[in-house]
C-alpha cells in the first residue's frame, strides 16, 4: 500500500502481529524504490511481515523542506512510523539512512538497528567534503556527487542492481547541502561524540546493532565501534560495493528475520 504517513510518502506492507515491524530508510539522493529487491525477498522468507519504507524529506514523493536538520528528519521518520502503527520497529538504514536509524534508536522506541554501509565516524569524509564545498555551492555541484558515486563501486553490482541504483535516485544541490550541513558546520570530533552518545543509549537499552558492509571495515573504525558496542555484529558481504542490500537482498532479508530484541522504553 502506497500512501503518506506523517507527511512522508511510504509503502506499508504486511499485517500487524507479534513480529517486530521493520522501518526502512534509504540513503541520500535515493528513494524507497531501492528497497524493492529486499522487500521481494522478505515476502518470501517472512511472508506478511509488517514493513514501512519511507521517502526521506525532499526525496521521492515526499515534500521538499527549506532545510534538512537531521534531528528534525529523524523526528519526521518517527512520526511516519507512529502514524503507520509501527511500535518499536527494527530500524534499517542504508548510507545516510544508517546515521538516521542510529539516531532514531537513541531517541525513540526501537527493537534493533541495521546499519547498511554507513560508518559513523566522518573524519576523512569531512575533509573531502570541506575541500569540495566551494564547488558544491557552485553550478558545478554535480561534479562532487559524481566523484562520490565513483567511490560507491556500483560496478560490483549485478546488472539489475546497477540499473536500480541509476534510476531510483534524484541528486540535487539542495539535498546535498542540506543533509551534509551537519558535516560542514561541525567538527569530526563533535560528530563522533554525538554518535558515541547515540550508541551509548542503544547499548544501555540492550538493542541489537548490526553493521552490514561490502568491504572489510577499517580496523581503527571497528575498534571504535566495538568499544562503543561490544556486542555489535559486523557482516561483510563481498561484491556489493556500497549497496549490500541491492547485491544480496536474500541474505540481508534473512538477517532481518532474526532481528527481534527488547524494545527501547518510550
Amino acid at each position: 500500500m502506497s500512501d503518506t504517513f506523517g507527511g512522508l510518502a511510504g509503502d506499508l506492507r504486511g499485517t500487524v502481529d507479534d513480529r517486530p515491524p521493520l522501518l526502512l530508510v534509504h540513503g541520500l539522493s535515493y528513494d524507497r524504490r531501492q528497497w524493492g529487491p529486499l522487500l521481494d525477498e522478505l515476502a518470501t522468507v517472512d511472508p506478511g511481515r509488517r514493513v514501512l519504507a519511507v521517502d526521506l524529506p525532499g526525496h521521492g514523493r515526499s515534500p521538499r523542506w527549506d532545510s534538512y536538520d537531521l534531528d528534525e528528519v529523524v523526528a519526521a521518520i518517527h512520526k511516519a512510523a507512529a502514524e503507520a502503527g509501527l511500535t518499536a520497529p527494527v530500524v534499517v538504514g542504508h548510507s545516510l539512512g544508517g546515521v538516521l536509524v542510529t539516531m532514531y534508536a537513541a531517541a525513540y522506541p526501537a527493537r534493533g538497528v541495521v546499519n547498511i554501509d554507513q560508518p559513523l565516524l566522518v573524519g576523512r569524509f569531512a575533509d573531502v567534503l570541506r575541500q569540495a564545498e566551494p564547488v558544491l555551492r557552485s553550478p558545478a555541484w554535480g561534479d562532487v556527487w559524481a566523484r562520490m558515486l565513483a567511490n560507491m563501486h556500483v560496478d560490483e553490482l549485478p546488472p539489475a542492481g546497477r540499473e536500480l541504483v541509476a534510476t531510483a535516485t534524484d541528486p540535487r544541490q539542495d539535498l546535498l547541502l542540506g543533509y551534509w550541513n551537519e558535516v560542514l558546520v561541525n567538527s569530526p570530533d563533535e560528530l563522533a561524540r554525538r554518535r558515541a552518545d547515540d550508541l551509548g543509549v542503544i547499548r544501555a537499552n540492550g538493542l541489537p546493532y548490526t553493521f552490514v558492509t561490502g568491504h572489510e571495515p577499517n580496523p581503527a573504525y571497528q575498534e571504535w565501534l566495538r568499544s562503543a558496542l561490544p556486542d555489535v555484529t559486523v557482516t561483510v558481504l563481498p561484491g556489493s560495493g556500497h549497496f549490500p542490500h541491492v547485491a544480496h537482498p536474500r541474505t540481508v532479508a534473512g538477517m532481518l528475520v532474526g532481528q527481534p530484541g527488547p524494545a527501547r522504553p518510550a
